[in-house]
């Protein structure tokens, strides 16, 4: 049983924030996932699990503004209901998207890393509605009854108070959350700084 994370976003900022931060949380990063709409197809995308490292591995998605069900979504929806793959959660990510659609969150990570039971918008600052996010590839998880869902702003952005460059802490956090909640990396989040590389095909 191999266990993944979604997150829902695909964009080169959010690739090479999870690309850096898989290793040193011991997670590994399916990159072939990323685009902006993600191009990989449901078979390549169970292959380049099966193949990975047996750590959680951490799984993008991206509709690109997609109206109704796109690609990265039909993903979700195939893995979510695949018998060797367990989702320990999802990083549902806030979008400006036309389509407006949204769904429910656990929690949130807001930009100062403060959990938060409202949703957050792209910048990561609080939004008006308890529960809830708007995204452009997120509609489908209600639908899939994930363990946890975290919401969270624009991965590696959020007015750089999630750049590379200070750690990425807000992703890191809500990583954190969906793993402890999982049972794993629970000694008090301590991380390993492992050596996997990520996929890069």
């Amino acid at each position: 049983m191999r266990q993944v994370i979604f997150v829902t976003d695909g964009d080169l900022s959010a690739k090479g924030v999870l690309e850096w931060l898989a290793p040193q949380m011991d997670c590994y990063c399916i990159c072939a996932s990323s685009g902006n709409p993600s191009t990989i197809d449901e078979q390549q995308l169970l292959k380049a699990i099966q193949e990975a490292p047996d750590v959680p591995i951490l799984v993008m998605f991206d509709d690109c503004g997609c109206l109704n069900e796109g690609p990265g979504e039909r993903n979700m929806r195939f893995l979510a209901n695949h018998p060797d793959i367990q989702v320990l959660g999802a990083l549902a990510v806030a979008a400006q998207t036309h389509a407006w659609e949204w769904t429910h969150v656990d929690v949130s990570v807001d930009r100062f890393g403060h959990l938060t039971a409202y949703g957050v918008d792209k910048e990561g600052l609080a939004d008006l509605e308890v529960g809830r996010i708007n995204g452009d590839t997120v509609s489908v998880l209600d639908d899939l009854q994930l363990p946890i869902v975290v919401g969270i702003g624009d991965i590696g952005k959020m007015a750089r108070f999630d750049d590379v460059g200070r750690g990425a802490p807000v992703t890191r956090q809500a990583i954190l959350l969906i793993l402890e909640r999982s049972g794993l990396n629970a000694e008090g989040g301590k991380e390993k700084n492992v050596q996997y590389k990520p996929d890069r095909k």
